[in-house]
Order: structure tokens, then sequence, then C-alpha cells
């Protein structure tokens, strides 16, 4: 139905101000009208940009909630941090492979100056020449070139500023200076110490860089989330030969301890998640008594398919230390790797059934077990070969004693119940649960790998989520660097600060010089002269 339109006046009847007036009310009901008549578009345009601004509203009033709904909320937002953080990370090591020497040359936006009110340290570099090198005559001071890292400093941040003083020839024309020191990341502010502890921060101590950035905030320094992911995407690349060279000698070992962990990883879209794994390989014969040095390398995968360890152990050949897993299945086939299986893991069995039902057999079992345990401490640190006579003397009677009665109490259990599952399970690894006694070199369990995996089962209690595939292999590359460096003695921030302080002027050929066991044996054989 059209709606019937005003009756217009006579306006033969109407006086000039009435007409006037008539006009201007028209006018302005024209303009009201036109105010409010918009187009399709423009309404739907105003409706989803409400629909935005009430979406920010809603999360801000989620954040201020309490109790449960807050937490949740809060994860879903770190997710999505995460997420962010490791793209901008991704994208830093890309566009590094991507740049060439040209590109480097580009002059960049002008950057902030550093804050005023943080502490300086003027570090001079005087050129090497004492004499003019063209004609030998005597140098006066020309001018210098100045320019200032950020550092860390533990407990305190600080800038350092690098003088290069230029001297001029008094006889010529020839200038000297210094050449600039090297940085760790090319044009950084950041320091080797300030690296260093943002990549331990992160990987160590698992802080996100969001909340890091937040910590510095307090300090008055603006470092905000994107450039403290530019620096780990930096270093990562920075230190990849390094974890390559860690790999290297994992593998080159004959008996290797192996065992994954899973880790929640976010999918590409808002919010959903699939199940990554990160997968750990330890060489360690330490308890054999060899002073070969210990090392850990971490790898990631999107799955858990046999295929990926497969591809990790191509070029190892031995014995590998590891839990029940099937997808070992097809590595143990071809004979070229031998299983030795967990008694920890049979041990576990058997005692979460005593925790849950107080079970006499569970309880009997762990006290066996015990037994071997009590040997293997006995003789931990001793040779191969003593540590195989002693297990064949004393380990071995008490294993087939153990067996006997495992077959003999599983024929008395309910097929269904959870200890015959427990009884089972070891009894069809028997084999491979005796392989320790016949090599001295082998460990009783797999406890060196599951001891790796504790820093990522603690960072994943605080992270939550991998924000992508590339931030699970970078997590696994610096897990490598921190596992080894700790194996060895070293504190990883130290290491790491020596290291970054180091590598950019260290030739690839003598890249083993930077790794953890060799920063060690440096460290030691200077405390050595020292005193």
């Amino acid at each position: 139905m059209v709606a019937s339109r005003a009756t217009l006046p006579d306006l033969e009847a109407l006086d000039s101000h009435e007409l006037k007036a008539l006009i201007v009310a028209q006018h302005k009901q024209l303009t009201t009208q036109e105010e409010r008549i918009l187009t399709q578009s423009e309404q739907l345009a105003l409706r989803d940009a409400e629909i935005e601004h009430l979406k920010l509203l809603i999360a801000k009033l989620r954040r201020m909630q309490f109790g449960s709904s807050s937490e949740k909320v809060g994860r879903q937002i770190e997710q999505l941090e995460l997420r962010l953080v490791e793209l901008e990370e991704s994208r830093t090591k890309e566009s590094l492979e991507r740049e060439t020497s040209a590109e480097r040359a580009v002059a960049r936006p002008v950057r902030r100056p550093l804050p005023e009110h943080l502490p300086r340290e003027v570090q001079t570099y005087l050129p090497k020449e004492e004499a003019c090198p063209d004609c030998g005559g005597k140098l006066k001071r020309l001018g210098e070139d100045a320019s200032e890292i950020l550092e860390y400093v533990r407990e305190r941040i600080k800038v350092i500023r690098q003088v290069r003083p230029k001297l001029a020839c008094a006889g010529c024309d020839r200038i000297v200076q210094a050449a600039a020191p090297s940085r760790p990341i090319a044009r950084s502010v950041a320091g080797p110490g300030l690296l260093a502890h943002v990549l331990v921060s992160k990987y160590s101590d698992h802080l996100p860089l969001y909340r890091q950035a937040q910590i510095y905030a307090r300090e008055g320094v603006d470092l905000d989330r994107s450039t403290l992911a530019e620096w780990v995407g930096g270093c990562s690349r920075l230190l990849q030969p390094l974890v390559e060279a860690v790999r290297r000698q994992v593998m080159s070992s004959d008996k290797l301890h192996g065992d994954d962990t899973p880790v929640p990883v976010l999918a590409p879209g808002l919010g959903k998640t699939k199940t990554g794994r990160l997968w750990t390989y330890v060489r360690d014969d330490r308890p054999a008594g060899d002073g070969t040095p210990p090392a850990v390398w971490f790898c990631y995968s999107p799955d858990r398919k046999g295929e990926h360890p497969k591809e990790h152990l191509t070029s190892f050949s031995g014995t590998l230390q590891a839990d029940g897993y099937a997808g070992f299945g097809q590595i143990y086939e071809t004979g070229r790797i031998q299983e030795a299986a967990c008694w920890a893991h049979v041990r576990r069995k058997f005692y979460d059934l005593q925790a849950a039902h107080k079970s006499p057999v569970a309880v009997e079992a762990i006290e066996r077990i015990a037994g071997l345990y009590a040997i293997e401490s006995e003789i931990r640190g001793r040779s191969p070969e003593e540590r195989r006579e002693i297990r064949n003397l004393r380990s071995r009677p008490l294993l087939d004693s153990l067996k006997q009665w495992l077959e003999e109490t599983l024929r008395k259990l309910s097929r269904k119940s959870d200890t015959a599952v427990a009884v089972r399970y070891a009894l069809g690894r028997w084999e491979a649960l005796l392989r320790y006694c016949d090599n001295g070199r082998l460990e009783i369990d797999n406890n060196a790998a599951e001891r790796a995996l504790r820093v990522v089962a603690l960072g994943r209690k605080n992270f939550l989520f991998a924000g992508s595939d590339g931030g699970g292999e970078s997590a696994a590359a610096m897990y490598s660097l921190i596992g080894t460096a700790k194996l060895n003695g070293l504190d990883p921030e130290s290491y790491l600060r020596n290291v970054l302080s180091r590598i950019a002027d260290q030739p690839i050929n003598r890249i083993e010089e930077l790794l953890p066991w060799s920063v060690a044996a440096e460290a030691a054989a200077h405390s050595l002269h020292a005193a």
C-alpha cells in the first residue's frame, strides 16, 4: 500500500512570509530525509562496522570477567598471539634468505633513537694503524662515527655506544678508522646478550614474546612483539648450522634414546588446533663411562606417522632405546636398528595399577623391578664390559625369575583385566627388555629421552599451543641447542650469548668450535689456565 502524501496548501492564498516559512520547512524536511536515506551498501557497511565494534566490546567485557570463562578466553587470545608471532618469525627468516647484498644496501626507514634514560657504556675501536699507511705521517683525530646497540646484562638492560674515531694523516689526506664491529643480526639494535635472553626466556623459561614485551615496557623500553619475533627468526636462521652439527653428532652414535610428545598446533583459521609431534633423540654414554660429549636433537612433525622417525634415523645404525610405539616397527624390520625396550614403561603400568587398585600383583612386580634398578645404581659410570658382566651375573637371574612369575600370574588373571594388560605388555617385549643385559653401553630404561622432553611439557603448560608448523620447527631447533648446552654443564643463556657474539665472524668450516661441548672445553681450559 502506498502511503498518502500530505496535501499541498493553496500557494495563492499565502503571503510572502508564509511562503518563505513553507520553503524553509520543506527544505529542512528534505535534508533530514536525505540524511536518513542511505544506499543499501552503506547500510550494510555500517552494520558490519557495528558488528565488529560489538565484537570488540564483548572481547573487552570477557577479559574483565572472573572465573573459568575469562580463563578460556585468555587461552584463545594467547593462541592467536602465538600464531601471529610465529608468522612474523617465519616471514623474517624467509626475507633474510631472499635478501641480496644489494637489497641490504637500500636505505631503511629511520629508526627511533634508543631511550635516553638507559645507562651508556662507550666502547672505542681504534684503527690498528699507528701512522699513515700511505706516507707514514702522524695521525690526528678528524672525527668519529658512532652507533648504538641495545644490550641485555643480567638483571638490567643498558645501551652500549660503539665509537669509532676517525684519524686523519697530518702529512696527507689519508683517513683511517676501525671497521664496524659485527652484529649477530645485520642492522639490528639487539646485542648478543639481549638476543640470548629473549631466546632462553621463550624456549627455556617458557615466556611468550608478547609477555616479554610487557616486561621490557615496565623498564621503559619499547620492544613490541613484532620486533622480538624478527630477532627470534633471525637467530633461528643464524644458528641453523649449529643445529645441523648437533644432529650429526647425535646420529653418529651406535646407541640412541628416542621419544616423542604431542604438541597442539594452531591450524590455519581461527581457534582450531591440530596435534603435531616433537621428537627427541639423545646421545649420552656417560653412564657407561664414555667421555663422548652428550647431545640431544629435537625435530618437529605435523603428525605421528611412522615415516617421520624412519626419515630421522636414515643415517643411524645401532640400538634405539624407546617405548613401544608401533611406528618404530618398520625401522626394526630391516635389522639395521635394534630395539631396546624401556623398563620404566613396564614399571609405570604396574605403578598405575597399584595406585588405583592396590593390586598385590602390581606391588610384587614393582618390588621385583626395583631390584633390577638397585643393581643399575651400583654400576652407573663403570665400563661397558664391567656393566655387562655384572648384569649377567646378578640381573639375569632376577629377570628369569620375573618372567616365570609373570607367566604364572597371567594364567590366573582374567584376559580383559588391567593387570593382565600390564603383564602382557612386559612379556610381549621380553626380548627387547633383556637386550640391555647383553650390551653394557645400553641403559635399563629410556629416561634420558624422557628427561629431554620435560622442557617441552613445561612449555606446553605455559604456551598451550605452537602457532604453526614453522613455529614447531623453530622450537625444535632451539630446544636442541639449549638441551645440549645443559647436558654439557653450560648455562644456556651464557652459552648463547657467547655463540651469538662470535658466530657472525665464524668461518662455516669451523662452526664446530661453537658447539656446546667445544665451548665447555674452552671454558674449562681458561679456568685451568687462570688457576
